[in-house]
């Protein structure tokens, strides 16, 4: 059964990087006027891309977290079956 979650999580995947894209811009906005700069963007300051990559890399991996956990807890329900570790490994 597991197995078959994977394709089920990739979807999952994928729609919870188009929801944390569009958080980010939505976040973003509220902070600066102009476009999140890239690291390739010529004139823009330091601080201005870094702030843009920790803002987008937090988004996008609490709403991966949100959206895996929530999609292991509705297969779990629709199966009765968990996808993953039942509990962490003591040893890491």
């Amino acid at each position: 059964m597991k197995v078959i979650y994977k394709p089920f999580g990739l979807v999952m995947g994928i729609l919870s990087a188009l929801v944390a894209k569009r958080i980010f811009n939505f976040t973003w906005t509220k902070l600066d006027d102009e476009d999140p700069p890239k690291g390739t963007t010529r004139d823009a300051p330091w601080v201005k891309i870094l702030s843009a990559a920790a803002l987008q890399g937090v988004i996008f991996k609490m709403t991966r977290v949100v959206v895996d956990r929530y999609g292991a807890v509705g297969w779990n329900y629709l199966t009765g079956v968990w996808p993953g570790e039942k509990r962490p490994d003591p040893d890491r």
